[in-house]
This record gives C-alpha cells, structure tokens and sequence, in this order.
C-alpha cells in the first residue's frame, strides 16, 4: 500500500488580485490557472472597473471601495486592507491598481503584494512609461513585475520582459506591444510565487526555477 504524505498535496496559495479598470493582466492570470493558486477575490477601488464584471462572471468574489468616498488616503488604505484580509490572503497583486499605497498598507503585506509596470524599472517609475521612453530615445521598452515597497515602483524586481522600440512607433504602439508581455510575465511570477520558488534576498529575488536571463525577450 501507498502512504501519502502531507507533501504529496499541493499548498493552495490564496491570491487576492487589485484592479481598477478592464483588468487585462488580471484576466491574463485567471486564464492561465496557475498551478497551486486560487484566486480567491478580484477587488476594486472603481465600482465601474470592467474586470469586476468579468472575474463575477467565473465565478470569482468582487467587490469595490471607492476611495473617493474616504477622506484621506490612509482611511481608504485601511478598509482596503480590512477587505483584502476577509479572504486570508497569501498573495496580493496588483494588476492595474491605479493607487499609490500607504507605507502601512506595503508593511501590511510586505514579501506578499507584488505589482507589474509598464517599464523596464528602475527607468520610468510612475506614469506616461511609454511617452517617456520614445522621448529620451530608448530603442527596448518593456515591463517589470516586482515585489511593492512603500517607495513607489522601487521593490525587488521578480521578472523583466523586454521589447523592441521600432522606427515610426507610437506610445500606443509600444503600449500594445509590451501588454502582450505583461499578460505572459504576471502569470509566470504568480505561479513562481505560489510554488515557493521566490526569495526575497536584499533588493534582488532569488528564483530557484533557473532562467536563461535576467531579461526574457519575449515579443
């Protein structure tokens, strides 16, 4: 006879995703069904974000706050926080959360609340990633998925994924082409997070699924 060990079942890492519009990249992870990961909730700080719709529609609790309706951003912060802990979270993601956090709210899930931005950080932090690139002559743009730190677009970076800057390209051109990374790039570091291959090592992570380079090219 066989005697199965508590190893020989996989650990379901709860995952609670933040988006505040069509949540794309959220989609992206939904649809990958990632190994080991169960999305647990798809929550919002915009009632009217089209991912909520879409993440109901399989199955997936939603909800929104909208921050508009709290007096300051450390208010807002905590009822975040008190909604995103109802589903006992192992990871956070933001995917498209269009919100700066508070400190507390990065210490809160600090080592679980990762984020993808639409560069190559530590270039291009904050907005128009895209606009900015073409302007100071960039011929690669790309994206970055990386743990949160109450210094924004500064955690650890999990992954890169590089792309071409082409002759005559528009910042909607760009846009475009690095988003087709994004929705590859976030499901891989969920994944790699959900199997405990990540290790958080001073200001670099440590993934133990070996990589053929620091940057992946994958247009």
């Amino acid at each position: 006879m066989n005697h199965l060990s508590q190893s020989d079942f996989p650990v379901m890492k709860n995952i609670v995703i933040l988006i505040s519009g069509r949540g794309s990249n959220m989609q992206a992870v939904v649809e990958a069904a990632v190994p080991n990961a169960d999305i647990r909730a798809v929550l919002s700080n915009n009632e009217n974000a089209a991912g909520l719709a879409w993440a109901a529609s399989r199955g997936i609790a939603t909800a929104a706050l909208n921050h508009k309706n709290f007096p300051d951003r450390e208010s807002f912060d905590r009822a975040m926080m008190e909604l995103i802990d109802r589903h006992h979270p192992d990871l956070v993601v933001l995917a498209g959360f269009m919100r700066i956090l508070t400190p507390a709210f990065c210490a809160h899930y600090e080592g679980r609340l990762i984020n993808i931005h639409p560069s190559l950080l530590p270039a291009f932090t904050g907005l128009h990633t895209h606009e900015r690139a073409l302007a100071a002559g960039c011929r690669v743009a790309g994206c970055t998925v990386h743990f949160v730190t109450s210094e924004l677009d500064c955690g650890p970076v999990i992954a890169q994924g590089v792309v071409p800057i082409l002759d005559g390209d528009t910042a909607d051109d760009i846009a475009a082409r690095v988003l087709k990374v994004e929705h590859q790039l976030l499901p891989q570091a969920v994944a790699d997070f959900a199997a405990g291959r990540l290790k958080i090592d001073g200001n670099r992570v440590l993934n133990s699924r070996a990589a053929d380079s620091e940057a992946q090219f994958l247009a």
